[in-house]
């Protein structure tokens, strides 16, 4: 099998690197799947096969959350951007009063006037002042009981804010975007209505969209939706209602496999990517200032690490250094600019301790 050794030193925001095992049996399912001696790119989606696919990666995600026979797993398209339309479709209709949302960066941003579209939201909370330096207290929400729902964003992958604690009121159902944490560690998914990850962060390719939906929001979908934002339609298809992204949701499935028998479970990938965190911290608060990560020390992102140099002109010296050195990646979101080091499940604990020694590098270099 071919290796790159720039996919062990991808820190890209997503798509984020895939893990290497995973990558490899791609190599060959791109020839042949070994199962049925087709490439994965000609599978049917209506063959055996493929239904045995689905089947196996709804199982895997049922045991690493620990979900009960309540839930649902659908594996949709459309990315996370759908969903912020499909939910507000589905829980915001009649006379409901306003669901809450949470603005703590850019993408819960972005659900915003999607929400809007489909009936009333009432922003809760907003960092936007404050330029999203940090998360809410339980103290600063001011959270309605009233509410259908609260939406809320588990990891801004922009800003490098992530929640170290479910949010929300017991009785008001959770909704929740993890695109970027998801399967990073446990996160209690019982507590949640609806949890929905594109996959392109940490568990496949872009193209897939996983959502974890409880059978009591299924029963309020109302009437009158077109059949591919029916949650309902699609759960009763074991989302292959048309033809889905067979190559996206195979991969999704290996990564399920490498998370269970490589890894052993999201509490062994949360020790993994805890110390991955810890060691890209150290060096940003080792660097007396050079280095300024973005994001408040309670409210720091374990996938997400967002940071900045003492000028633009040394941050594009860096990025260009970077680059030779081998780092993919490293750029930060035109949101915000600067630099962002995204961490996600296949980045290895030697590729952040490789940035590390190239920061310290860079530093004493410019110095």
């Amino acid at each position: 099998m071919n290796t790159n050794p720039r996919n062990a030193l991808n820190f890209s925001g997503g798509p984020g690197a895939l893990p290497e095992t995973v990558l490899q049996q791609l190599e060959q399912a791109i020839l042949s799947v070994p199962e049925v001696s087709l490439s994965i790119l000609g599978i049917s989606h209506r063959s055996d096969f493929f239904a045995a696919v689905v089947a196996e990666a709804e199982d895997n995600i049922r045991t690493l959350l620990g979900l009960t026979d309540d839930y649902q797993v659908l594996l949709l398209q459309g990315g996370a951007t759908q969903q912020f339309s499909m939910v507000p479709m589905t829980l915001l209709h009649g006379d409901t009063p306003p669901a809450d949302y949470l603005h703590t960066g850019y993408w819960s941003g972005k659900a915003l006037p999607e929400a809007r579209l489909a009936g009333p939201i009432r922003v809760a909370w907003s960092g936007e002042a404050s330029g999203f330096h940090h998360l809410p207290s339980e103290d600063e929400l001011g959270l309605s009981p009233d509410a259908p729902y609260l939406h809320y964003v588990s990891n801004e992958t922009v800003e490098g804010l992530q929640f170290q604690r479910v949010v929300g009121l017991e009785g008001v159902p959770r909704v929740c975007d993890m695109s970027s944490d998801f399967l990073s560690k446990p996160c209690e998914a019982d507590r949640f209505a609806l949890i929905y990850a594109h996959a392109q962060k940490n568990i496949g390719p872009a193209g897939v969209t996983v959502v974890v939906i409880h059978n009591d929001v299924i029963a309020q979908v109302p009437e009158g939706l077109p059949s591919f934002l029916d949650y309902r339609v699609q759960a009763k298809a074991h989302s292959n209602f048309n033809t889905p992204p067979v190559f996206a949701i195979y991969t999704v499935l290996l990564v399920t496999r490498w998370l269970l028998h490589d890894i052993g479970g999201l509490a062994a990938m949360a020790q993994i990517n805890q110390t991955k965190a810890a060691t890209l911290y150290a060096a940003l608060e080792a660097s007396a200032g050079f280095y300024r990560g973005w994001a408040a020390t309670a409210d720091r992102s374990l996938m997400n690490v967002a940071f900045n140099l003492p000028t633009p002109a040394l941050e594009q010296q860096f990025l260009a250094e970077a680059r030779a050195a081998g780092f993919s990646g490293l750029n930060g979101h035109r949101a915000i600019g600067g630099l962002r080091a995204s961490i996600y499940n296949a980045l290895a604990l030697p590729a952040v301790e490789k940035l590390v020694g190239f920061m310290a590098d860079f530093q004493r270099q410019v110095r």
